[in-house]
């Protein structure tokens, strides 16, 4: 949209001493000449633009101008400045530019400490090592969300059943490290979420639908932050060995030390796989001493594991 783009040519304009307007033409993929009608009506909305002739012209403010900025403090700033930058950090990189929008906005003198508030907190969701299939995926449903057309693929369950699935796009969701697509499944005839690690096959396809409102209520990813889970008590004995384990997992808050030098940690957790994973994952390093079926179930598939490995 052109006010899009006219707001935009300001904000670069403000952060930047001058531009050339082919790099804004190349920008924005229009014409030099529909640059010149941008600014054109810049300039009749009262910000005052200047064209500076020869090698070293181009275009930029007049100085002095600066966008008066009182609808938000520094700290507000800077704190929306952290949020974009943080999540650029994991599959949200065409924010730089509304980064710069903001950035423009801090007057010289104050641009050292609006840094340093920058800096402060980093909240990184990203896996470490080159995740690209996930990042492609990302990128594919970005497209197919901007442009409101469907995508389709083979969609592995937690049961491992694969389906064709075609779905109209709504939401990405980041939740628990993991991304999600929201949105309206063909086959099912409903809003679904997906789990993009799940997806294979994954295309973008050319028909459009029109984008509906979401559900007012019963959105997954809320209803799962306030729905009440079934909690079983659950106590564990750490290893001497094992200690350093419990110490970067649990609040010292949390750990008590026993008689033989490790730990005993007693805690809620709601009885599902993700639970048997987790205490799977200390291997000898934890002892579940109660509830006693959750024991004899660990006993269960570590014998398991050991048969499958060939040991006795």
């Amino acid at each position: 949209m052109k006010i899009d783009r006219l707001l935009s040519i300001v904000i670069l304009l403000m952060n930047r001493n001058l531009i050339q307007a082919k790099e804004l033409a190349d920008m924005f993929e229009v014409s030099v000449r529909t640059i010149y009608r941008d600014i054109e009506s810049i300039n009749q909305a009262g910000i005052p633009v200047v064209t500076y002739q020869g090698a070293n012209g181009g275009i930029g403010l007049m100085e002095g101008y600066r966008l008066d900025r009182n609808v938000l403090t520094d700290r507000e700033l800077a704190d929306i400045f952290t949020a974009l930058q943080n999540v650029s950090a994991y599959g949200g990189g065409e924010h730089s530019l509304l980064m710069e929008k903001i950035s423009s906005v801090i007057p010289p003198s104050k641009i050292d400490a609006f840094r340093s508030k920058t800096t402060q907190l980093v909240v990184d969701f990203s896996p470490w090592g080159i995740n690209s299939p996930l990042e492609e995926r990302l990128s594919t449903l970005k497209e197919a969300l901007d442009k409101s057309v469907t995508v389709t693929f083979e969609y592995v369950s937690a049961e491992g059943q694969a389906t064709l699935r075609s779905v109209e796009p709504y939401t990405l969701v980041l939740k628990g490290q993991s991304w999600y697509l929201y949105g309206i499944c063909t086959l099912r005839q409903e809003f679904r979420l997906f789990k993009l690690l799940r997806m294979k096959t994954l295309v973008k396809e050319t028909r459009s639908f029109t984008r509906q409102d979401l559900p007012a209520k019963g959105l997954p990813w809320i209803a799962e932050m306030t729905r009440e889970p079934s909690l079983v008590p659950v106590v564990l004995r750490f290893t001497p060995e094992g200690k350093h384990l419990a110490e970067d997992r649990f609040d010292y808050t949390e750990l008590e030390a026993d008689d033989k030098g490790g730990y005993r940690v007693s805690l809620d957790y709601p009885e599902d796989g993700w639970l048997y994973g987790f205490l799977l994952s200390f291997g000898t390093a934890v002892e579940v001493l109660s509830p006693e079926h959750i024991r004899l179930k660990l006993g269960e598939m570590g014998a398991g594991i050991a048969a499958k490995y060939g040991c006795s």
